[in-house]
């Protein structure tokens, strides 16, 4: 969904985004323009044969906002291709604790 800013110009918001399981042992990273809608999807595995059902992953512990569809796309490759370290280092600069971000943004202006 476009957004309008000040001005009354519509913009799109991307995200890129990391989950995991209840024991943080499988990565998922993804690009969405939708992320709120998108956790609900993993949390109720909307795709029951999917990555993300099968593994239950179901906890956001990572995003970053993009005006660029493109330049989402690439960040994501370039987490994507990076170490499981590197991934869980991005994590712990940000979010140290593995907090549930979905549980504490849910229903706030954080999209």
């Amino acid at each position: 969904m476009a957004r309008v800013d000040n001005i009354g110009l519509a913009f799109q918001t991307y995200y890129v985004y990391i989950m995991t399981n209840k024991g943080n042992s499988v990565l998922y990273t993804g690009v969405t323009s939708e992320l709120e809608n998108r956790c609900t999807q993993h949390r109720t595995k909307n795709y029951p044969d999917s990555f993300t059902a099968k593994y239950n992953i179901n906890k956001l512990v990572y995003y970053e906002r993009f005006a660029n569809i493109n330049d989402a796309i690439t960040r994501e490759k370039q987490i994507k291709a990076g170490s499981r370290k590197k991934k869980i280092d991005l994590i712990e600069k940000e979010n140290s604790n593995w907090l549930d971000l979905f549980e504490i943004k849910v229903g706030t202006d954080w999209l």
